[in-house]
């Protein structure tokens, strides 16, 4: 009786949850993928089934590929988020290093008020971005974009590898240095290796919110294939009070795979990095 209780309480408190988690974690690309699968007259078709496809087809993908600029938009995208995350990393690093392991006067608040520069929306630092965009001549180019996301990743990113380098015991520094090494050697040859779930955790991050980022693409990059997925998506299938549903969401479903896959992969490290950073922080 008493395995059977417990059991029965497992399965209400752990088991249940986790299943209607789930369920409502993936049911958004379970949808998106039946309804890039589905002709679009079974779409608005009351007859069928709309959780369930009856005819396949993959006439959705076909005009995405055919009709619009999607592989320069996946070319575009790979591209800024790529260098905006190396760029955004390689100052995080320092910065955070500095801020974990320099000692000056000011350090620890100067730390606090780059984690608060994160909290501050994208939108009140839209109009001097644009300004600057323009007297540089970068509208529509990748620096564009490249020089704008750091804005908002170099805060948080140097947050947590403060956090996370912190973690690290001094001692292993000091040794270094005793036996001759700069503090830069100590940095690229000792503290980084042993940074690395904290560096995934941040360049993941960085990575998702560029490739997701919609507002600053919009608007300093829309012009012809000049466009990123998020923006190539919304103003080429939807046109005036036409949307081309089953198109849209092959777009979303082909746009999702790759932060998809570096989660799979990377999740451990993922998590790992962020509660260290969190905890030290």
């Amino acid at each position: 009786m008493v395995g059977g209780d417990t059991a029965g309480r497992r399965t209400l408190s752990i088991y249940l949850p986790l299943a209607f988690y789930l369920v409502f974690l993936l049911f958004p690309f379970y949808w998106m993928s039946i309804v890039s699968l589905k002709p679009t007259n079974d779409l608005f078709d009351m007859k069928f089934n709309p959780f369930w496809i009856q005819q396949f087809t993959l006439e959705n993908y076909l005009y995405l590929f055919q009709n619009t600029d999607f592989f320069e938009w996946v070319k575009n995208t790979i591209i800024i988020s790529v260098v905006s995350t190396a760029l955004s990393l390689t100052c995080s690093v320092f910065i955070g290093y500095a801020l974990a392991r320099l000692r000056f006067p000011g350090s620890n608040f100067l730390g606090v008020g780059i984690f608060l520069a994160y909290l501050v929306p994208p939108t009140l630092l839209f109009l001097p971005l644009a300004q600057v965009i323009a007297m540089l001549g970068l509208y529509n180019t990748y620096w564009a974009l490249i020089l704008t996301y750091p804005t908002q990743l170099i805060p948080f990113a140097s947050w947590l590898l403060m956090g996370y380098f912190r973690t690290i015991p001094k001692e292993i520094e000091e040794s270094a240095m005793a036996d001759g090494c700069t503090r830069l050697q100590t940095l690229f040859r000792i503290i980084l290796p042993l940074s690395v779930p904290g560096l995934l955790s941040a360049g993941i991050f960085c990575f998702t919110l560029c490739w997701n980022e919609f507002l600053y693409a919009l608007i300093f990059m829309s012009s012809g294939p000049m466009k990123t997925i998020p923006v190539g998506t919304v103003s080429d299938l939807i046109k005036a009070d036409t949307l081309f549903w089953g198109s849209l969401m092959a777009s979303a479903v082909l746009g999702s795979f790759p932060i998809a896959i570096i989660y799979s992969f990377f999740v451990k490290y993922y998590v790992q990095g962020l509660t260290a950073g969190a905890v030290k922080g």
